[in-house]
């Protein structure tokens, strides 16, 4: 099993654009299989490509601050991985909006991949389908962007799928106080404020959000957040957000807290697998943490215990 999917692995990140097109077809196709957590399994311990979430409400202009990370990340040099997650058809379940027709890519550089993906039930954005194709992004390209659906107070799910989490906020929408009552303020690594070219609005909001993480956030904590203000349709202020990304990574690995943040993020997967497929009855008969552990890979967890628990609770 670890052979076969060794040979996939080396397959994806050889194979391009259509090698990896190919194994996001998997997710469905082979959803639950020993072959595919295999492969997940191996993609998530291997992988050494960075996630960078984007998230903030509809209209902020995270589609816009997307393009101009992926000229700023391809100019450097790194390959690039794009999910942009949004709200779910209630017919089909499909994704509703298609990000990829807002994202200005070159259909023929190879080294730029751009997925949308729907968000399903999940108010956070994040579904079980999105959690593996991060794993295979981070496997295949050096860069991952997650675009979260944005739906104003939902947030969280993305901050547990990637190492450096963006907010979002748009100048004169009043973001910063409903994230600050929500505690979304808690959770961003770097904070943006989009549409810079507002002039004056866009200095109240950057001053409106230094105050209100002077209120939430901890006085311990060894990371300070900043506060920048981009115009991305102007290309104004991207190069201090990739400096402040590329300052965090590194603060990742100097910390050793990127290393504990991922092992923290795969319980969290596992937790919440079981959870939303089972609810509390059925979270009450996992011990999450001794399946990961024996499953040595949280997507052979997954496989696990819901073979376990579909029969124990009659549902095959």
């Amino acid at each position: 099993m670890t052979d076969g999917a060794g040979e996939a692995l080396a397959l994806l990140r050889q194979g391009g654009k259509l090698a990896l097109s190919r194994a996001l077809s998997r997710l469905e196709a082979e959803e639950g299989s020993a072959r595919l957590a295999a492969l997940l399994d191996l993609a998530v311990s291997e992988g050494s490509g960075r996630a960078l979430g984007l998230t903030g409400p509809p209209g902020v202009g995270k589609s816009t601050l997307t393009n101009a990370l992926i000229r700023g990340f391809r100019t450097a040099g790194d390959t690039v991985g794009v999910l942009a997650v949004d709200p779910s058809s209630r017919l089909t379940g499909g994704a509703l909006l298609g990000d990829r027709t807002r994202l200005a890519t070159d259909p023929e550089d190879q080294g730029i991949f751009v997925r949308s993906m729907a968000a399903r039930d999940r108010l956070g954005g994040l579904s079980d389908h999105a959690i593996a194709a991060i794993a295979l992004f981070r496997a295949a390209r050096d860069q991952v962007i997650v675009e979260s659906v944005g739906i104003g107070q939902s947030e969280a799910d993305v901050a547990f799928a990637v190492d450096t989490l963006v907010l979002c906020i748009q100048p004169g929408s009043g973001d910063s106080l409903q994230f600050m009552k929500a505690g979304v303020m808690e959770l961003p690594d770097i904070i943006v404020v989009t549409k810079a070219d507002m002039g004056a609005a866009a200095a109240r909001a950057k001053s409106d959000v230094e105050g209100a993480l002077s209120l939430s956030r901890l006085a311990s904590q060894d990371w300070t957040v900043p506060v920048l203000t981009v115009s991305a349709a102007e290309d104004k202020g991207t190069a201090e957000l990739m400096q402040a990304i590329a300052r965090h990574q590194a603060y990742l690995t100097s910390s050793g807290k990127g290393a504990s943040r991922y092992l923290a993020q795969q319980q969290d997967w596992v937790s919440d697998f079981v959870l939303t497929r089972y609810g509390r009855a059925g979270a009450s008969l996992v011990d999450v943490p001794a399946r990961l552990a024996l499953a040595g890979g949280p997507f052979a967890a997954m496989a696990a215990i819901r073979q376990d628990l579909d029969a124990r609770l009659g549902l095959v």
